[in-house]
């Protein structure tokens, strides 16, 4: 009889996907193995995708040079652009080499990524002002010059406006929020060197604070001194490194008002100090605005304000901290040009957009006063049950009127000294001595 065959069991096919029923019969040897096959599978397959990606970034930055955009053939116009800002969360407007977060920064990306400019160096740019870190403008301006849909001959004609590229729309597409551009308009062709810095007539900052316990008036009379051409080198701070070496400024208009002729009275009604002039120096408005506060506060009186501005009396600045730069404003510039284009749509936008934000912030700020109004109501409470025998000065029903602290840098000291008998900063002429040694070495190294 011949030989019985043993028959094996049919080998297992491998299916591409297991059910959890399958996976609970397989041993530990058919998980393990199920496990690496997987894991090569999975290696296999990320080696592809990182192939393909490569190829498809290669392949689009050939489509990219192939589709590269040919200012050549473009028609430009010389404008002025109108732009907003929120500087609070920026190092400022100008741009710089160790960071990205300038407003400048994010409006040139803006104008190259939409192919208005080629680049800066060709566009004839220009900024009217130079705000620091951390301060706004609602009324900033450039000079620029941007791609246009019309030949230079078609630009004056009454349509070429309203038939011109959106400039308004396409740059808010792709700033950040804070940052918008709100106008433009063009420059006269028989003004091709219209800067929006050297052509500007004058120029208004704002810097809002609370009333607190302020002395509103005094700080109206001390206002009053810095009107006219005066030299400023004590309420600002002096750049001799950079041969700033005049500080004689006009001010046209200085004032304290309040935002809202309704909300004057109360220690949270936000006031403004309102100045206008042909231009500022360094920081000029928070060092008079820092000023402006201690005579509010009662530590120095409005005369002060005249005596700084005596270089001869005094040619040494006291030395005093300044304002916090947060509330400050480039609120408008003036040129003898007044022809901005405003697009009515993306007008409402931008204002949409600032109402959100103001929402936002107007919500914390009324929940923040809110607590403070019941810790207030609770403070009262508190002193009324401590026995009269144990009040002192600082255990009175007084409100705490801290709000305006905030707005002094720098350590609040126990004692105030008052600012003439205050340690000094090197006078001008020290100074322009200082700078001239130290490039007299650096040129002999």
């Amino acid at each position: 009889m011949a030989d019985r065959i043993e028959m094996l069991p049919p080998k297992k096919k491998r299916t591409k996907g297991l059910t959890k029923e399958d996976l609970l019969i397989l041993d530990k040897n058919d998980l393990v193995e199920r496990i690496l096959q997987l894991e090569a599978h999975n290696h296999q397959l990320k080696n592809k995708l990182s192939k393909n990606l490569e190829n498809g970034r290669n392949s689009d930055s050939v489509t990219r040079e192939n589709r590269k955009f040919d200012f050549a053939k473009c028609h430009y116009r010389r404008v002025l652009l109108h732009i907003l800002y929120f500087g609070w969360d920026y190092q400022g407007f100008v741009v710089q080499e160790d960071t990205t977060q300038t407003v400048e920064h994010h409006l040139f990306y803006a104008l190259r990524k939409s192919c208005l400019i080629e680049s800066r160096e060709k566009s004839q740019y220009n900024r009217c002002g130079r705000t620091d870190k951390g301060v706004s403008a609602f009324g900033q301006v450039i000079s620029i010059t941007l791609r246009s849909n019309h030949e230079s001959s078609e630009q004056t004609l009454p349509d070429s406006l309203s038939s011109e590229l959106p400039y308004c729309k396409i740059l808010n597409r792709l700033l950040p929020k804070d940052i918008r551009a709100v106008a433009w308009m063009p420059i006269p062709e028989d003004k091709p060197e219209f800067s929006a810095r050297f052509n500007c007539n004058k120029r208004k900052y704002k810097y809002y604070f609370p009333k607190s316990s302020l002395d509103v008036c005094a700080m109206r009379t001390a206002c009053g001194y810095l009107i006219g051409s005066h030299d400023f080198r004590h309420l600002c701070k002096m750049d001799v490194g950079n041969n700033v070496t005049e500080f004689r400024r006009e001010i046209f208009t200085a004032d304290i008002v309040p935002v809202d002729e309704n909300d004057r009275d109360c220690a949270t009604s936000m006031y403004q100090l309102v100045i206008e002039g042909s231009s500022f120096l360094w920081h000029q408005i928070r060092c008079i605005m820092a000023v402006l506060v201690l005579v509010g506060q009662g530590q120095e009186p409005p005369s002060v304000v005249k005596e700084l501005l005596d270089v001869d009396k005094y040619p040494r600045k006291p030395q005093y901290t300044m304002a916090l730069h947060v509330p400050l404003n480039l609120f408008h510039c003036s040129y003898d040009i007044d022809d901005w284009f405003y697009d009515k749509e993306e007008l409402k936008n931008v204002i949409a957009q600032l109402q959100n934000d103001w929402t936002i912030h107007n919500v914390k700020s009324t929940m923040i006063k809110d607590c403070v109004t019941n810790l207030e109501g609770i403070l009262d409470s508190v002193v009324e049950k401590i026995p009269t025998e144990y009040l002192d000065t600082s255990m009175t029903k007084d409100r705490v009127m801290a709000h305006t602290n905030c707005l002094i840098q720098g350590v609040k000291p126990r004692t105030y000294i008052p600012l003439f008998e205050r340690e000094t900063c090197p006078s001008l002429k020290e100074r322009i001595e200082y700078y001239a040694k130290k490039r007299r070495l650096d040129e002999t190294e």
